[in-house]
């Protein structure tokens, strides 16, 4: 499910890149997937059984449905689109996915956990990997706003996982991301009415290489938003969040691959950047073989159907 999720999040980069040069901005983006998807599951939610009655919120759930949803479902895109602005897309994803080793970090530091010492092995490759992909001894310009996106990207991607592993012991997959993308579309409204300036949606009826912009927002919506999240909170019942934000990490060579084949030359990867994507690879497997023992499956909240999701 993770690698599933990771491989729609990496062509949703493409598709986001079409639709972003078509004139929409990055809140505007963010806030249309946010707003797009929380109304595509709160359809489902409805449809779905047990109904309505999955959409009950706890008042002690509160707190948790905000942090996540607002942390993991738009500050973490908004974040990544001013890093891409300001550098280039391989460094900005290379300081976002320092992420899993922030999860590390948590689990050995904040929770106390036992780890294996090869996991410390697995993420320097892995980063090392990205390292490659990125060309980081290449000509590079470092922005630092730019940086402090990235890195901002990256803490508030931890907390997405960490977050993401206790609300799945609370609630239900789709009820659970379904309020996260609407307090994610609540932040976004927000933002967008204090913001001045701001865009039209006009470049929604235009066209982007010959793709309408509108079916390119359908893709960001749903399968660039709505199944990835869900296989990624679906997935934390199965996996600890240090095994999910690892396995994650592919995402950026998989992007990597997605923009050369479909945006051209200009993205092809060379000697360094393929050895790299490998290294990324084989730093997973370590790492995630590191872990002390295997984690029970987190049981299905009571009286809540779960849903069957099909990709």
């Amino acid at each position: 499910m993770v690698v599933a999720s990771g491989a729609l999040f990496a062509v949703n980069g493409t598709v986001s890149k079409l639709v972003l040069r078509s004139g929409f901005d990055a809140p505007q983006l963010t806030l249309l997937r946010a707003a797009g998807a929380f109304a595509g599951l709160l359809l489902l939610s409805l449809v779905l059984r047990p109904g309505v009655r999955r959409l009950r919120v706890r008042r002690a759930e509160v707190p948790l449905l905000i942090v996540y949803g607002v942390c993991g479902f738009f500050f973490v895109p908004m974040l990544y689109f001013v890093a891409i602005s300001r550098m280039p897309v391989g460094i900005a994803l290379l300081f976002e996915y320092t992420a899993p080793l922030l999860v590390a970090l948590w689990a050995r530091f904040g929770q106390g956990a036992r780890v294996r010492p090869r996991l410390w092995g697995g993420l320097a490759l892995s980063l090392a990997g990205l390292a490659c992909v990125a060309e980081v001894w290449g000509d590079l310009r470092l922005d630092g706003l730019g940086v402090a996106a990235g890195f901002g990207a990256a803490v508030l991607l931890a907390v997405y996982y960490i977050l993401g592993a206790r609300g799945v012991e609370q609630r239900d997959t789709l009820s659970l991301t379904t309020w996260a993308f609407g307090a994610a579309a609540v932040a976004g409204l927000l933002i967008r009415g204090f913001t001045e300036g701001a865009g039209g949606w006009e470049p929604i009826t235009s066209s982007e290489n010959g793709v309408p912009v509108w079916l390119l927002c359908c893709y960001v919506v749903i399968l660039g938003s709505i199944v990835p999240y869900m296989l990624v909170a679906a997935s934390l019942r199965h996996l600890p969040a240090t095994s999910a934000g690892i396995i994650g990490m592919v995402e950026p060579v998989l992007a990597a691959l997605i923009a050369w084949v479909a945006l051209g030359a200009g993205e092809a990867l060379n000697t360094a950047q393929v050895a790299g994507g490998l290294l990324v690879l084989v730093g997973v497997t370590i790492a995630e073989t590191a872990r002390t023992g295997a984690r029970e499956p987190v049981p299905s909240p009571p009286d809540v159907a779960q849903p069957v999701i099909k990709t």
